[in-house]
């Protein structure tokens, strides 16, 4: 983990609250408006991983605000973060204030299980009522791996060499330029190692970033397995009847090719802007399903794949209004129908200020809850013995989408078909986020792989090599 201490010139900002009287965000258009509106929605995304860091992951590792601009934010130029930015922490509040200079200060508010949300200028609350997701299982402690912790680690099954696999993740823990802060490696259905930072517990809630895509297309396959869906019919959405928009389907948009138009600029410091249409929903304070639905048609669906949180959140519009028009609470509906079934009692997803998930990218799981999404689709759809996934689910998400002409993305999960990395299984698939969060399933190795913490390397070189050395260990 980085040891990086906080830069001395960081102020304490402890004046009250100032957002009441702020009017909403005009859109740049001068070269210094544009500055000072990065700087603003650089303030906006550090306070929100101040606020999450605090009390999402807060709820198993309790750090100061200090530690988490140290070990989140200030190493990492995506966050835009400078040493002469301030801040003020509300604890009764539970809300974040950063000021960057020569901008208005922004805010999030940690709401509880729907973790924190950054907040419009000018305002200081949500506008939805947050409400308690209930975990609708037993301790842990009292059931048996993997609905509970029991048993998770033995016995050891028959052909693992249990020292190589150590040496294995030891090597992988050394490369401290990757900042690995969970190494976990499960192998018939049983943990056979797994290494974590220190204060980095298997119970850590830990930002997943974009393996909360993969979460959405599970979500839409229990919605299709209820009979509810179909990933043939056109999308849905009211507001693409009647144009070109009509024609484009829940397929594609699980195999991001809807042909949207969504500008992408990547994430960088100075590529916080209204401009970024794909990012936007990181750092404003968006609507986040009203952004993506009122992107244009610019080419016919199916005919090009671009990885855009234009489908993924059009998906996620989906479940809601499917989900509420089953007199059903969307809130609840990922840990009911989900979590809970497979034993997962860390996740914590992330709300824009109307209460629509950020599940493109503001998901919280433990890294053993990353191994229990993953054995659900080892073990094809099925918990159990109870079928969550309809069959043949996992046969679509690890197949290329058509428009992919690389074979490098399914639905909504990765490949390895080229492959990427060539010391690991060409039928491997996975769910993947920004700076390094990885659940690497491998049908033919009955293996799962998770690997989190925040990197600023190329993580895959790192992967490919770890995984190599783990399947030297195993029959």
């Amino acid at each position: 983990m980085f040891a990086i201490p906080l830069l001395a010139a960081l102020a304490i900002f402890t004046q009250p609250n100032p957002l009441a009287a702020q009017e909403p965000t005009a859109k740049a258009t001068t070269a210094e408006e544009k500055k000072r509106e990065n700087m603003e929605f650089c303030a906006a995304i550090c306070a929100h991983h101040i606020s999450s860091g605090m009390w999402v992951v807060g709820r198993d590792y309790q750090r100061t605000a200090e530690e988490v601009i140290a070990q989140d934010i200030a190493p990492f130029t995506y966050f835009g973060w400078q040493p002469d930015f301030k801040y003020h922490v509300d604890e009764e509040r539970k809300m974040v204030t950063v000021t960057a200079p020569g901008a208005p200060p922004r805010s999030a508010r940690y709401t509880g299980d729907q973790g924190s949300t950054i907040l419009p200028r000018g305002k200081e609350d949500v506008f939805f009522e947050p409400v308690k997701v209930p975990r609708n299982l037993p301790a842990a402690s009292t059931q048996q791996w993997p609905m509970g912790e029991i048993g998770a680690t033995t016995p050891v099954p028959d052909g693992v060499d249990s020292k190589a696999v150590a040496a294995a993740l030891d090597w992988a823990m050394a490369q401290e330029e990757q900042n690995t802060r969970a190494f976990v490696v499960a192998y018939d259905g049983k943990i056979i190692g797994e290494r974590y930072a220190p204060g980095w517990t298997k119970d850590t809630p830990q930002i997943s970033w974009s393996q909360g895509k993969s979460i959405t297309a599970t979500l839409i396959a229990i919605l299709v397995e209820r009979g509810l869906l179909e990933i043939d019919q056109p999308a849905p959405i009211k507001e693409w009847q009647g144009d070109a928009r009509s024609e484009i389907r829940i397929r594609d948009l699980l195999h991001m090719s809807s042909g949207l138009d969504f500008g992408n600029l990547g994430f960088g410091g100075d590529k916080l802007t209204t401009e970024n249409e794909h990012m936007r929903v990181y750092f404003d304070s968006l609507n986040v399903f009203e952004h993506v639905i009122a992107a244009p048609a610019k080419v016919p669906p199916g005919t090009r794949y671009s990885y855009l949180n234009s489908d993924p959140l059009s998906l996620g519009k989906i479940i809601r209004d499917t989900v509420e028009a089953q007199g059903e609470d969307y809130l609840t509906f990922p840990q009911r129908a989900l979590f809970d079934k497979i034993g997962a009692r860390s996740p914590v997803l992330e709300t824009d200020p109307w209460g629509n998930f950020i599940l493109s990218g503001y998901d919280y799981l433990s890294a053993r809850d990353w191994v229990r999404f993953g054995l659900l689709y080892l073990q094809d759809g099925v918990w159990q013995g109870e079928r969550i996934l309809p069959e043949g689910w996992t046969d679509f998400v690890m197949t290329p989408a058509p428009a992919d002409k690389k074979l490098n993305y399914g639905g909504m999960f990765w490949l390895n078909r080229a492959p990427r990395m060539d010391q690991v299984p060409e039928d491997t698939y996975w769910p993947a986020g920004f700076m390094g969060q990885v659940t690497m399933i491998i049908p033919s190795r009955k293996l799962v792989v998770v690997r989190m913490g925040p990197s600023a390397k190329d993580v895959y070189p790192y992967m490919n090599e770890t995984i190599g050395r783990i399947l030297k260990a195993i029959p």
